[in-house]
């Protein structure tokens, strides 16, 4: 049995869609319900806080995806996932089940060159510090021979709309004619997954016994500069390139009244440099392409430009 923890994020929706298109059982696991029509799928209520709680949820399962969406603040954070990854380890233990983690790049903090599976961690803020407790505690168990596990980690992806930078502050922008917004400095590259490639990726790793206890980079195509991705949008919605950018001091004088933003100016150093991603390895192993930008922009722009229409509940995921 595939179980998600954490399902009815954008991540975890993409996964889901993944293993439905594949027939296989798929059960869902998250605080409220998720309703679908798909055949192969199940709903189980648990707190992934709550170790008793998920652990009924969990019982029988196989292949254990934790990919739970937290709210973008460290205390959050630093409260919620130590805790949440404790648990995933002790049921995929119970449960002499797979487990693999979909985790970010906070914990690498500033780095001179790509970052790959093996760039140390060397956090530089309080999300990064937590996700570097939370992978060094998952692989531990590994190396102890406690635990067949792998951690699945993406760079910020685009495609889920309002929670990622790149969809609301230029994408949305320009299919609204707005002026775009660039955070950081335009002329330095940033890596960018695009989110249907984060569910293919998480489905081949859990087809695959042999990826177990190691860490992959998820497929993602080479990083542009701010200026390339602003100028690549624009020409797919056909609109002028019209930019402006926010500096590390605005976000700062933000966070003084938006807890959002101040949350974002910790982790500014991603946007002021160039911040690059590398999945050589995943692309060599399965020998899966990551989805181009123009590619991933054109299907989104695609998207934003037809009318509200009735969705295939067979393949979508509503939390109720």
């Amino acid at each position: 049995m595939h179980t998600i923890l954490g399902a009815g994020g954008h991540a975890s929706g993409a996964l889901t869609r993944e293993l439905i298109n594949a027939k296989l059982p798929v059960r869902l696991i998250s605080r409220r319900p998720i309703t679908t029509d798909a055949p192969n799928v199940s709903w189980q209520p648990a707190d992934l806080l709550n170790y008793d709680e998920l652990a009924r949820a969990t019982k029988g399962a196989t292949v254990l995806y934790l990919c739970p969406g937290l709210p973008y603040d460290s205390n959050v954070w630093r409260q919620q996932w130590p805790t949440i990854v404790r648990n995933a380890i002790d049921v995929a233990k119970a449960n002499q089940a797979r487990l693999i983690f979909l985790d970010n790049v906070y914990m690498y903090g500033l780095v001179d060159g790509p970052m790959t599976e093996t760039t140390p961690y060397n956090p530089m803020s309080p999300k990064g510090e937590v996700q570097a407790q939370t992978a060094t505690t998952l692989m531990d168990e590994v190396r102890a021979g406690n635990l067949r596990a792998s951690i699945a980690r993406c760079p910020d992806f685009y495609g889920s709309g309002a929670s990622s930078f790149y969809d609301s502050t230029v994408l949305d922008k320009f299919a609204n004619g707005q002026r775009a917004q660039w955070l950081g400095r335009v002329d330095k590259r940033h890596s960018y997954l695009y989110l249907p490639d984060i569910g293919k990726a998480m489905y081949l790793l859990g087809q695959q016994p042999d990826s177990d206890n190691q860490i992959w980079h998820l497929p993602t195509a080479p990083a542009l500069t701010g200026r390339e991705y602003i100028s690549l949008a624009a020409d797919v919605f056909g609109v002028p390139d019209r930019y402006l950018t926010v500096s590390k001091t605005v976000t700062q004088l933000l966070g003084l009244f938006m807890p959002f933003m101040k949350n974002v100016a910790e982790v500014f150093y991603q946007y002021d440099r160039d911040y690059v991603f590398n999945s050589d390895k995943f692309e060599r192993a399965f020998g899966m392409q990551p989805t181009s930008y123009r590619e991933g922009v054109t299907a989104i722009a695609n998207r934003l430009r037809q009318p509200a229409t009735v969705p295939d509940k067979s393949l979508s995921l509503v939390a109720s």
